[in-house]
């Protein structure tokens, strides 16, 4: 890498010839952050970042591996360490500790030397292998590092764009079960209109666009553009579970965009004997909620009525601490409201382990994305409702609090992979609970019936 190129060329009026730099460096997100330092810091927070270096997903990979007798293959590394499995520096991923950072996770480089889209599922991407770094900018300048090029891959004004991420996030697995669904769900909503007026792509979500300049260094900086750089945190819900940068930078993301997905109403009604009413609308996402990993994740709802003194009258979906943490479906609640998808084997079990899965409940209780905006189709009417009964509490009952809480992994699944030495460190205790912040509610006696 050539740290002082910049200097160099600063002075030259066509910057984007022979001088750029060779393909090697251009590979090496670490170069990427002498011109563009804020996208690379907030890249280098993400999961795109951590992909391959994510301790859960070495220890998936290594058993599935394991259990398929290595017929898993690249089935992972294509969207976790595409760079390295084009390089030939892995071909299953389970060498990836040895491999160099550079080629870990989705790199800059593979996503901004992409040139074809060629599937809608597991990844089938075409780099260019070449010197250009393509971008969403129409009028894109010349660079003193790279040639610089328009693609509509990379344009998140462009429902092409949606083609890119959503061949990673669209998963079809070997044995023909498709698992995870969230491009093909995207593509059923109003998100993913023909008229652009209406249209948002992935990144138009996922990758918030603010005024600034795009590119910056010593003796150089791009032109200011209104809404020309998008953050580079891809925030969903999966976080960095051991020492990774900038970790606070990447909660704050995602709580801000769980707190737009949801419009909640609460109710608590002297009907029926006594009952509490929470409705859920999927308002935000361009998908079902949750998405991606469905069988892996753990959402719920979490309802408690106080009595005077806050004493609790009743509650679902109330965790208490433990040690090791809690699954709700440990709770052994038959009041227990998930948004869940079931996985099973071929035995019918249950299961997360994503190569025996041989049947998905799809969308299951998942909540259903906006698919019209006509108010006389009977689709545009999509929240869920579930009623609590609490015979004869009503007239205790001082307040009620209610919200969604998500969790990207199984407390069990984990516990399991640690038991059997997949997983060398127990992350159970840093799987964090958000709380999908728009969902919250609270209920006060003396006020209207519902709020919302």
């Amino acid at each position: 890498m050539r740290p002082l190129l910049l200097i160099a060329l600063a002075g030259l009026v066509a910057c984007g010839g022979d001088d750029v730099l060779p393909k090697a460096e251009l590979m090496d997100p670490a170069t990427c952050a002498q011109c563009h330092p804020k996208h690379h810091r907030e890249w280098a927070s993400s999961m795109h970042a951590y992909a391959a270096d994510d301790p859960v997903f070495l220890a998936m990979n290594k058993l599935g591996q394991e259990e398929t007798g290595g017929a898993l293959g690249d089935f992972c590394v294509r969207c976790h360490a595409p760079v390295a499995l084009a390089q030939g520096l892995t071909t299953d991923g389970t060498n990836l500790p040895d491999v160099p950072q550079w080629a870990k996770g989705v790199t800059c480089y593979f996503c901004h030397n992409a040139v074809e889209v060629a599937g809608e599922h597991n990844a089938p991407i075409r780099l260019a292998d070449d010197q250009t770094m393509r971008a969403g900018l129409r009028d894109p300048i010349d660079s003193p590092a790279h040639h610089t090029a328009y693609s509509n891959l990379l344009d998140a004004t462009k429902a092409t764009s949606s083609s890119l991420c959503g061949s990673c996030h669209d998963i079809v697995t070997p044995a023909g079960v498709h698992l995870e669904r969230t491009f093909a769900e995207w593509k059923t909503t109003i998100f993913a209109d023909p008229d652009p007026r209406k249209q948002l792509s992935c990144a138009a979500c996922h990758m918030v666009a603010t005024t600034d300049v795009v590119a910056e260094g010593p003796g150089f900086t791009a032109p200011l553009r209104e809404f020309g750089r998008r953050e580079h945190t891809f925030a969903a819900i999966d976080t960095a579970l051991t020492a990774w940068p900038d970790k606070a930078l990447q909660q704050a993301a995602i709580d801000r965009d769980l707190a737009a997905l949801l419009v909640p109403r609460l109710c608590v009604l002297p009907v029926d004997g006594g009952r509490i009413d929470y409705r859920l609308d999927n308002v935000g996402a361009g998908h079902m909620f949750p998405s991606g990993a469905t069988a892996d994740r753990r959402v719920w709802i979490e309802l408690v009525a106080y009595g005077a003194g806050d004493a609790v009258l009743f509650s679902s979906g109330l965790i208490p601490a433990a040690d090791p943490p809690l699954d709700p479906e440990d709770l052994g609640d038959p009041n227990l409201w998930r948004l869940d998808t079931p996985a099973t084997d071929a035995a019918g079990a249950r299961t997360e382990k994503f190569w025996a899965i041989r049947s998905i409940d799809h969308p299951g209780t998942l909540l259903g994305p906006a698919v019209t905006t006509d108010p006389n189709d009977p689709r545009f009417y999509h929240a869920v409702e579930k009623s609590f009964a609490v015979p004869g509490l009503v007239p205790q009952i001082q307040r009620v609090t209610a919200r969604v809480l998500i969790r990207p992994l199984p407390m069990a699944l984990l516990g399991e992979l640690f038991a059997s030495g997949h997983l060398a460190v127990d992350v159970r205790d840093q799987v964090p609970t958000h709380v999908v912040g728009g969902s919250v509610l609270e209920w006060r006696a003396g006020g209207r019936d519902c709020v919302q």
